[in-house]
């Protein structure tokens, strides 16, 4: 049996990759940070909840001690959990919005990959699935062919572009765990309003073939639902 734990699993992407993995027979874990909203996901999932805020570094010792004495082990962990920040003119940012964003988007993996660790090196086969996005693609985001090239989310994307080089960094120094990092593409969530033109079926696929391809697969990639993606 394959154990999972997801952040920001209580809607969206989160949501449907442990709906997706619970029939492909994972023992799901519904990671998120609000406790009545987690348990009800988890509830209507069949999943259990544990909360955990990738903000706190005493809530995610929490949540992997609490994975520790339930499952004893993890298999994968995919820190999926994700905030955007704010759009538009950067001459309004401020140093307290960038550091919100990341907190979650980058500090956030670093946290719960360092708690969860432990426990992934206990499983035969450790997986760390980060839910990154093209809008953290330089080469994407400069193509006038891609949507991503209209945006514009400076600390978002910032944001984004580092948790695929926290990636790449990981895979190189973590022999014993394969890390990768997947690109959902333009999703309708409440991330994005709903304005995505996939599904959220079809934006976790690349979450899902990450979490599920068994060893021997690769590791450092960054991939969406096609396929590898260019990393610059």
């Amino acid at each position: 049996m394959t154990t999972t734990f997801i952040t920001g699993a209580n809607k969206g992407l989160g949501h449907e990759t442990a709906r997706r993995l619970l029939a492909l027979g994972h023992t799901v874990i519904v990671g998120a940070r609000d406790e009545e909203r987690g348990a009800a996901a988890a509830a209507e999932l069949g999943a259990r909840f544990v909360r955990i805020d990738v903000t706190d570094d005493a809530s995610v010792a929490a949540a992997a001690a609490d994975v520790a004495v339930h499952e004893g082990v993890l298999d994968v962990l995919i820190n999926n959990a994700g905030v955007h920040g704010p759009y538009g003119d950067p001459a309004e940012l401020t140093g307290a919005d960038a550091l919100a964003v990341f907190d979650v988007n980058v500090f956030g993996a670093v946290r719960t990959t360092s708690a969860f660790l432990p426990l992934l090196r206990r499983s035969a086969d450790p997986v760390v699935v980060n839910v990154s996005s093209g809008m953290g693609s330089l080469a994407i985001t400069h193509d006038p062919s891609r949507i991503e090239s209209s945006v514009v989310a400076p600390l978002y994307t910032a944001s984004k572009a580092a948790l695929t080089m926290l990636t790449t960094q990981y895979a190189k120094a973590l022999k014993d765990v394969r890390v990768n990092a997947a690109d959902p593409g333009y999703t309708a969530t409440d991330l994005n309003g709903h304005s995505g033109p996939q599904t959220v079926t079809e934006g976790t696929d690349a979450i899902v073939r990450l979490a599920t391809e068994g060893p021997g697969a690769g590791f450092g990639r960054f991939v969406d639902r096609e396929g590898p993606l260019d990393m610059a």
